[in-house]
C-alpha cells in the first residue's frame, strides 16, 4: 500500500490577534492596525515543499510589506503569538524570516559569482534537486481566463514582488551536511539561499507575516514530487541517513503499481482537498522522521 501524506496548503489555527481566516483557512486578512498579522502553515513542510501565497489586498498608508520565512517553533507551543515576525519571533531563536521589498530581494552570497537568471519562461524552477512547475508560482496582472493562449506578452508580464496578485513562497532544501538552506521564491524566481545551515532535526513551519501595506494573502496549492534529498551519501547523523535510496525495495514479492513510485505518493483520501482518484496529482514523499502520515 502506498504511503500517505498531509498537505500544508492552509494556515494554522494559531495566528496573530489581528488576523482573520476564512472557513477554509486558506485566506488570511489583517483586520486592524499594521501588526499582529503573524500566520503559520498548518503542517510542517517537507524538504523541497513550497508554501506559496498570493497577495490579494493592499492597504495604503503603511510602510513595509509581507514577510515570509521558516520557524522550528510549533505554533501550538507559543504562549502568545508575537506581534512581529521581525524582530520578535526571530529573537526567540530557530526562526528565519525574510522581509519582501519592491525590489532588491535577490540574495548575494560573499565569494560566489552572481547567479544567472533563468530564461523568461522555463517550464520548471530548479532549486538544488527540487523541480517545481513554474506556471503556478508566477503572479500576473492579467486575469487567468486567457492563460491558455500563453503568448509571449503574457509569459513575461511578471509583477513587482509587493504588488497585488504577486506570488511569494518559501521552501528549504537539504544539504549534504545534514542542514538545510531556506529559499524565497518570488513570482517563479528563486531569490537564492536567504538563510543557511538550518537544523532539520525539528519540524519547520512556514511563517507568513501579513504586515503593513500587505492586508490579505491567499494560499496557493502547489502539487509536485518534491523530494530534495542529496544523491551523495549522507553523514551518519543526518535525519535521512537511515532511509534507503530512491528506487530501493527490500527482497520479496513484486510490489503493486503504486509502490513503484519512490519519490511521489498518493493521498489515501484522508487529506482535505486532495483527490484520491487514480488521476489525482502526485505529491511529496521524502518525509523526515517527525512527519507522521495521516491517521
Amino acid at each position: 500500500m502506498a504511503a500517505r501524506c498531509r498537505l500544508a496548503a492552509r494556515f494554522h489555527h494559531i495566528h496573530g490577534t489581528n488576523v482573520r481566516l476564512d472557513a477554509s483557512r486558506t485566506r488570511a486578512t489583517r483586520v486592524e492596525s499594521f501588526a499582529n498579522g503573524l500566520c503559520f502553515s498548518q503542517e510542517p513542510l517537507a524538504p523541497g515543499q513550497i508554501f506559496l501565497v498570493e497577495i490579494e489586498e493592499k492597504e495604503l498608508g503603511w510602510c513595509g510589506h509581507l514577510r515570509v520565512g521558516l520557524t522550528a517553533h510549533d505554533p501550538q507551543s507559543l504562549e502568545v503569538v508575537p506581534e512581529y515576525s521581525l524582530p520578535d519571533l526571530v529573537n526567540m531563536g530557530d526562526t528565519w524570516v525574510f522581509a519582501i521589498t519592491r525590489s532588491h530581494n535577490r540574495v548575494t552570497v560573499d565569494g560566489e559569482e552572481a547567479r544567472v537568471r533563468s530564461p523568461a519562461w522555463e517550464p520548471f524552477l530548479l532549486i538544488e534537486r527540487v523541480r517545481i512547475p513554474r506556471d503556478t508560482l508566477v503572479g500576473r496582472s492579467r486575469p487567468g481566463r486567457y492563460s491558455h493562449i500563453l503568448d509571449d506578452l503574457y509569459k513575461a508580464n511578471v509583477l513587482p514582488a509587493t504588488a497585488r496578485r504577486s506570488r511569494i513562497g518559501v521552501l528549504y532544501a537539504l544539504q549534504r551536511d545534514g542542514t538545510a538552506d531556506m529559499h524565497i521564491i518570488i513570482n517563479g524566481e528563486d531569490m537564492g539561499p536567504s538563510a543557511r545551515h538550518l537544523p532539520t532535526s525539528r519540524p519547520l513551519y512556514a511563517v507568513v507575516d501579513v504586515f503593513a501595506s500587505t492586508k490579505s494573502v491567499r494560499v496557493i496549492p502547489v502539487e509536485y514530487g518534491c523530494s530534495s534529498l542529496p544523491t551523495d551519501p549522507l553523514p551518519a547523523g543526518h535525519p535521512e541517513a537511515h532511509r534507503p535510496p530512491p528506487g530501493h525495495r527490500r527482497p520479496g514479492p513484486a510490489p503493486a503499481t503504486e509502490e513503484l513510485l519512490p519519490t511521489r505518493v498518493r493521498c489515501g483520501g484522508c487529506c482535505p482537498g486532495l483527490p484520491s482518484t487514480p488521476t489525482a496529482p502526485l505529491v511529496m514523499a521524502g518525509r523526515l522522521p517527525w512527519q507522521d502520515p495521516c491517521p
